[in-house]
Order: C-alpha cells, then sequence, then structure tokens
C-alpha cells in the first residue's frame, strides 16, 4: 500500500508578520488583522470561486511551512501550559506534527478580480505567517461547524488573559493608521511564550515592516520603540 499522497500548492497568503513571533495563536482573536490570498498561476479562476463571495467566513487549509521535517514526536508542549507539560500531538494544534498542515477559520471581506493576478480573496483575523502555502478553501458553514456546546480540553483551563498596552504617541505614529488597531491587538494578546516572566527583558515584533520593541511587566505592555526594517 502506498502511504504518500501528494498536495498542490494552489495559493499563498500575504499578511503582516514576516516571522512566527506575534502571530495570533488561533485564527480570529484579533479579527482587525487584515491579509490577502493570491492564488497560484494555474488556479487563477474566478469560476473556481463563483458563490463563494455569499459566505462570511472560510476555511484555509494550509501547510506549516516552517516546521516541516521527517521526524515526529507523539508527545509536545503546548506553549500556553508553560513549555513543560506534555500532550499528545493530536490533542493539541501544534505545528510539529505526522503532516504540518494548519487548519484556520477566517472572515472573508471580499473576492477581488486582478488584471494581472486574477482572484484575490480579502480576509481579516488569519493567523498564518506571510507567505504561507494554501493548499484548500472551503465555505464555513454555521450549521455544520459551529458546536456551541463543545468541549475544550485542557485548553479551556488555560488563561486566555489580554494585557494592557501602552503606547506612546511618539512611537504609535510610525505605524501607519490602517494597521494600529491590529497591532495593538497582537500586543494586547501577549505574543510572548508564557514562561517568559522577565519584565526587564526586551522583545522585538517584526510587523509590516517595522520592528516594535516592548517590555512586560505583570499585566502592561509598554512599547519602548518602534522602527522601520
Amino acid at each position: 500500500m502506498n502511504n504518500q499522497v501528494s498536495m498542490q500548492i494552489i495559493a499563498r497568503i500575504h499578511t503582516d508578520f514576516t516571522t512566527k513571533f506575534g502571530i495570533p495563536r488561533q485564527s480570529g482573536i484579533v479579527d482587525s488583522l487584515q491579509a490577502y490570498i493570491v492564488f497560484e498561476p494555474e488556479y487563477r479562476n474566478m469560476d473556481a470561486l463563483r458563490g463563494l463571495e455569499d459566505f462570511s467566513h472560510i476555511w484555509l487549509i494550509w501547510q506549516f511551512s516552517q516546521a516541516v521535517r521527517d521526524t515526529w514526536s507523539p508527545m509536545v508542549r503546548p506553549p500556553r501550559l508553560g513549555g513543560n507539560a506534555k500532550m499528545g500531538v493530536f490533542a493539541t494544534r501544534s505545528p510539529f506534527r505526522p503532516n504540518a498542515i494548519g487548519l484556520s477559520c477566517v472572515q472573508l471581506e471580499q473576492i477581488e478580480e486582478h488584471p494581472t493576478l486574477g482572484p484575490i480573496i480579502h480576509v481579516r483575523g488569519a493567523d498564518l505567517m506571510d507567505g504561507t502555502p494554501i493548499f484548500d478553501i472551503k465555505p464555513y458553514l454555521p450549521l455544520a461547524d459551529c458546536h456551541p456546546d463543545a468541549l475544550s480540553g485542557f485548553a479551556g483551563s488555560v488563561q486566555h488573559h489580554q494585557l494592557e498596552v501602552i503606547f506612546p504617541d511618539c512611537w504609535l505614529a510610525q505605524v501607519p493608521t490602517g494597521k494600529q488597531q491590529a497591532l495593538k491587538g497582537v500586543l494586547a494578546h501577549d505574543p510572548r511564550p508564557s514562561y517568559h516572566s522577565d519584565p526587564n527583558r526586551v522583545y522585538a515584533l517584526t510587523f509590516a515592516g517595522l520592528e516594535v520593541k516592548f517590555t512586560v511587566c505583570d499585566n502592561t505592555l509598554t512599547v519602548c520603540e518602534v522602527s522601520s526594517l
């Protein structure tokens, strides 16, 4: 029996994240984040998207392109559990899996027909790095995909707090107006690994062509510098 299957990259998503650090831990957490999807040349056909404009959300099936490896481990350490507790890989959304495939639900804003790039899908709330390969796109169906009474396992016991963000005007002015709300949302959801707690440590986040430096003390994040890359 052949256990190998091939999958075609149909598109790539373009976001404000050129590195993994700072990307929201789940899709939809920061819904002000904007991104767009450009299809590979052989899939630039508007007919393939006919009817999709009537849906508010879509599923993206994609590749953890920075986590592809030849080996896998049955146990992983979820960052939100402090980086020490182990869980079965199939009980987590860790990128380090037998098949490095991710699944994200994003808000569909519009479908643009570009004169040279063909159909472009504009979305909000994506948790993907810039250039991430997309394997498939499917409509989100509330009747089948939403389960309000579903249990969230160990993830439900993890505290999902938000930080107070202090963003001095002198640094906020360095951020394009249309990106400010999204950046504040990313920072408020604490991009640090949960086991980091040094109030003197300066972190650097790459976002929309900027390097944003910040510190965190208790539940307050303070931006201390913003510079162009």
